[in-house]
């Protein structure tokens, strides 16, 4: 079978996108960086006649303007295209003192497919080098609004994954190729013509593939073939809406977030219903990103001439919590105003103006504004604001506000439309209790549901991950009954004639509140949930988890024995496996509601105190009782993990112990278990709490991971009620398989491996391109199942020594996969392909433990020093304490990879000797730059010391597999040798018979030795 040739799909790319009028226009003239500046000066001239009084820019105006565009990274580019009111303008100062300052239109993205904006395409872009050891790199395809490349596609033919093309573009990045004009791009696309996928714009080391997103129409269908996605998404106006009105700039991560289809399709269907004057409501899963899509309908809304501003309600806790930080991080470029003060005058004066903006606040800041407008009726002021054309949007929307308080706010602004979003509808099933004529369901409070995406659809499309659930109990049969005799006297003669979860009605509340039932739990958690928090990753990869509990006081107990444990003054102890791990684990907090007059408040601020004092001990901060809301907030950041600050062990949380906080409106993707010590909640609830631990976040967080200790039959039956309710009747497409499921799986695909390959030495023997797609199939399956039955609480060290699994045996079958795949690469060479055997060449091995610390952690850490030096954000201990923390983790570098441990300590050691140079530096492209040069300094080595041409050497290199004989370019390499040069130059030096053989052992040689280890992780 042989493959569409890439240059191929370009040309069907590029027809396919020029084809209709008004869509993109071909410029095969712009191959070069100096060609795409140049066009863009022409873009500003004509765009800005009238500003530069058609006096066009000279040359140092335009270097100004150069300056001013080479952005160090996508989001701050990002952060100027947005703009004000989506306008973007650049200063120049001109050549004529008289005239001054000016500022000239770059782009306006309210002129989509018309006004001032221009769409262009061009291909085969020349990427200069950007240093001494770079390589020139030939883009595929790059599309331009105003001038400015925004999108940018790379494509792989059908032979290789498109995950290929994704690593190119990684690889770019980690060289530098984004940079001057190249900038401004704020999204990738990766294709196969099969398989297309796009992702917003990011730099090396926080373009992470499971954010990479597949097309799906208005229906759900997918979109997959390259050419089908250009009509869909990168067409105008699609392609100019993508990047200028359904992406989001946040700036807590500071990154850039580009909507999903979902998302979008939401977005337009309220827009439709505005344009008909109909309320409704949207039902997007929890975890599927529902409050970035509620702000972005808020935002967008604003783009309707039929609406006068957008009025977000949000709960007031959620406000002063996650939902207002993430409002707060959205809107720091966007035309946006955070109502979070208790001034109602500041509402009011909000409502009145004539500007178009979107107003957070909250139900309560609505009802004082409502109660302001009694006896100033006939007031123009008040006439006016209650005459506006609003559209409210409700985050949460059956818990940010009541029936009964929305309907009076209906009746006060007369001219309103409501958007309700939920991830958990409220229907006839799981209805309000009746309550005079007030609405019990969404659809009767809000309208109909004009967009739907349930757990089942966002789990297939891979938005979330779907959950595994286990059900314990602490108590054994022979301790349930003899519970149940002692509480009811002997009274119960029938209790082994009754249903489980007849049984378990019998078991009063207090028997859970016992000290034994608690450290079981404990013991649990610590000792028995090592794969569930992830401890096999690397170091700062672990998971972190939330435990619940039913009631305040139960919370306090269980962090007392938890310090307990901790210090080492408990029965319950934590293992050496564990110790061994992360000695520093379980870091622990705790937080509920404070209030000041209910019964139980001084003894609960005093609780709360002893637990903050511990918090600062362990994390160097200062808080007070009287700072509950910056602690919280502090807990939040460090369970969710999703500014850099937060990616170190240092900085991390492992559990936090809650009651009903965190459990609904909290995004926590490193967040990945559920310890749940209390009764069943109603449906809505329990899917709320559940969604806390499915978001995506890495490779090895294959679910949300939930487990629960009480009444496990009754739970189970609540659940699958729940998942029936919201899954649209997949309540088994959402869960995992149980336990004994799990194992059956992982046995069959251990058995297909051992067939295949009983020993080490079998794999070896297998020398058909078919035996080794079935070994590596066979592989890849028993990774995926014995990474995925390690999550279970059933799994024990034990179940993979019966298996003869050790890590030593994985280490070495991983080794022998590794060789396999590049084989199976080499031999494919994309002219065949063997459509029995599927394999993914890009799959990676998940279940061997990573001891070693990552490179790129400590580069990270050595980044986080560098900007605390420019922010002064931390204290010179904690400062301190990383610095020792990066020279303790290069020593264990150096012990597992002593080529790349060396240079990350040179690169520290430039960095300590003079900070201020690298002030503006990215430590990951700086250390790219690094192993470059050491790999040019070894192949110029090699080069001279076997007089062989350098170009023809790094050819070799660059494309060297260890597993063959012959390497490509060989021949080319040994014509170019002066062998008489070689023989002057070496002692033992061999005769030229034997010339070739020698250069090929040594070259391998070195390679495995001083090359390779560069690429390793």
């Amino acid at each position: 079978m042989r493959f569409t040739a890439e240059e191929t799909m370009e040309r069907r790319l590029i027809e396919e996108l020029t084809k209709n009028v008004s869509q993109w226009t071909y410029r095969d003239d712009l191959r070069t960086e100096d060609d795409l500046w140049e066009n863009l000066r022409h873009k500003l001239n004509m765009n800005n006649k009238a500003v530069l009084d058609d006096v066009p820019l000279s040359d140092k105006e335009f270097e100004q303007i150069k300056n001013e565009l080479s952005f160090p990274n996508f989001y701050r580019a990002a952060e100027f295209l947005a703009g004000e009111n989506g306008i973007a303008n650049v200063r120049v100062v001109r050549d004529d003192p008289r005239v001054g300052e000016i500022r000239l239109m770059v782009m306006n993205n309210r002129d989509i497919a018309g006004g001032s904006s221009s769409y262009e395409i061009i291909n085969q872009y020349q990427a200069s080098k950007t240093s001494s050891t770079d390589r020139n790199r030939i883009f595929d395809v790059t599309l331009l609004i105003n001038g400015l490349p925004m999108i940018h596609i790379e494509l792989k033919n059908r032979s290789t994954s498109y995950m290929d093309a994704f690593r190119q573009i990684d690889k770019y990045s980690g060289e530098g190729k984004f940079k001057g004009i190249f900038s401004s791009i704020q999204m990738f696309v990766v294709t196969n013509g099969v398989d297309t996928r796009y992702i917003a714009a990011a730099q090396k080391g926080k373009l992470n593939s499971k954010f990479l997103t597949r097309w799906v129409d208005e229906n759900n269908k997918p979109v997959n073939n390259y050419l089908d996605f250009a009509k869909d998404v990168l067409s105008i106006p699609q392609a100019h809406k993508m990047v200028g009105q359904y992406s989001v700039l946040d700036s807590e991560r500071r990154s850039i977030i580009l909507l999903r289809p979902y998302q979008i399709h939401a977005i337009e269907a309220v827009q439709d219903a505005s344009k008909l004057h109909k309320s409704g409501y949207v039902w997007h899963t929890t975890g599927s990103g529902k409050t970035l899509t509620s702000y972005k309908v808020a935002r967008n809304l604003l783009l309707m001439n039929s609406i006068e501003k957008t009025i977000f309600i949000v709960d007031r806790v959620d406000l002063d919590q996650q939902t207002g930080d993430s409002f707060k991080s959205y809107s720091a470029t966007d035309v946006v105003s955070i109502d979070d003060t208790d001034n109602v005058n500041d509402l009011i004066k909000k409502l009145y103006s004539k500007d178009k903006t979107v107003i957070v606040t909250t139900i309560q800041k609505l009802n004082h504004v409502m109660r302001r407008y009694e006896g100033n009726e006939d007031s123009p002021k008040w006439k006016s604001i209650r005459g506006k054309k609003l559209a409210f949007v409700v985050d949460e929307c059956h818990r940010a506000i009541s029936p009964k308080r929305q309907m009076e706010i209906e009746k006060f602004f007369r001219e309103s439309l409501w958007y309700g979003f939920t991830g958990t509808p409220i229907f006839e099933e799981n209805a309000k209790e009746v309550f005079a004529d007030l609405p019990r369901t969404t659809e009767e409070q809000y309208g109909d549901c004009l967009h739907k995406y349930t757990v089942k659809e966002a789990i297939h499309d891979k938005a979330v991950l779907g959950f595994q659930i286990e059900y314990k109990s602490t108590f054994t049969e022979d301790e349930l009954r003899d519970h149940v005799d002692r509480q009811y006297n002997g009274t119960i003669t029938d209790f082994d004639d009754l249903e489980p979860v007849e049984q378990e009605e019998l078991i009063k509340k207090e028997a859970f509140e016992t000290i034994g039932h608690k450290l079981t739990v404990i013991d649990q958690i610590v000792n028995k949930s090592r794969h569930k928090f992830g401890m096999h990753n690397e170091i700062g990869k672990q998971y972190s988890a939330i435990l619940t509990t039913s009631s305040i006081a139960s919370a306090q107990d269980y962090y007392r024995l938890f310090r307990k444990v901790i210090n080492d003054e408990s029965e319950v102890k934590i293992s050496e496996q564990v110790k061994k791990r992360l000695p520093d684990f379980p870091k622990v907090a705790i937080t509920y509601s404070i209030s000041e007059n209910e019964e139980h408040s001084f003894k609960n601020q005093e609780y709360m105190k002893e637990s903050m004092e511990d918090y600062n001990e362990m994390f160097g901060t200062n808080f007070t009782l009287d700072q509950i809301g910056a602690y919280n907030r502090d807990v939040n950041h460090r369970l969710a993990r999703k500014q850099d600050k937060y990616k170190f062990r240092e900085e991390q949380l492992d559990l936090v112990i809650v009651v009903d906080r965190l459990l609904t409106g909290f995004d926590a993707p490193s967040l990945a278990i559920l310890f749940m010590d209390r009764y069943p909640m109603p449906p809505h609830h329990l899917i709320q709490a559940f969604s806390r631990t499915n978001r995506l976040y890495d490779e090895g967080k294959k679910y949300g991971q939930i487990m629960t200790f009480r009444t496990p039959y009754t739970f189970e039956e609540k659940v699958k009620e729940a998942l029936f309710l919201y899954s649209n009747g997949g309540e088994s497409f959402v869960q995992a398989p149980k336990w004994e499921e799990a194992f059956d799986s992982f046995k069959e695909a251990f058995d297909e491996l051992m067939h295949i390959a009983p020993k080490l030495e079998s794999i070896d023997l297998l020398t058909e391109i078919t035996s080794k797609k079935m070994f590596a199939k066979a592989f890849q399956a028993f990774d995926k199942k014995f990474q995925e039955l390690q999550v279970y609480s059933d799994y024990t060290e034990e179940i993979a020594e019966q298996f003869g699994i050790t890590n030593e045996k994985l280490e070495d079958y991983t080794a022998k996969y590794n060789n396999i795949i590049e084989e199976i690469k080499a031999e494919s060479g994309g002219d065949d392909e063997d459509d029995d055997i599927i394999i993914d060449i890009a799959y990676e091995i998940n279940s061997v433990s990573k001891d070693t610390v990552n490179h790129e952690y400590i580069l990270g850490l050595i980044q986080s020093v560098m900007e605390s030096r420019i922010t002064q954000d931390e204290s010179k201990e904690r400062v301190e304490a990383k610095q020792s923390e990066i020279e303790s983790y290069i020593s264990d570098l150096k012990q597992s990879n002593e080529k790349l441990g060396y240079l990350v300590e040179e690169l520290w050691k430039n960095i300590k000797q003079n900070p201020e140079k690298y002030d503006k530096e990215d430590v990951l492209i700086l250390f790219e730059q690094l192993k470059e040069e050491e790999k040019e300094s070894v192949v110029k080595n090699f080069a001279y010391k076997y007089a062989v041409d350098e170009n023809d050497l790094m050819f070799v290199v660059d494309n060297f597999k260890v597993s063959s004989d012959n390497q490509l370019g060989e021949n080319d390499l040994i014509k170019s040798r002066d062998y008489q040069a070689y023989k002057s130059r070496n002692e033992d030096a061999v005769k030229p018979m034997k010339y070739r053989r020698k250069l090929k052992e040594n070259l391998k040689d070195v390679y495995i030795k001083e090359i390779a280890p560069l690429y390793e992780r």
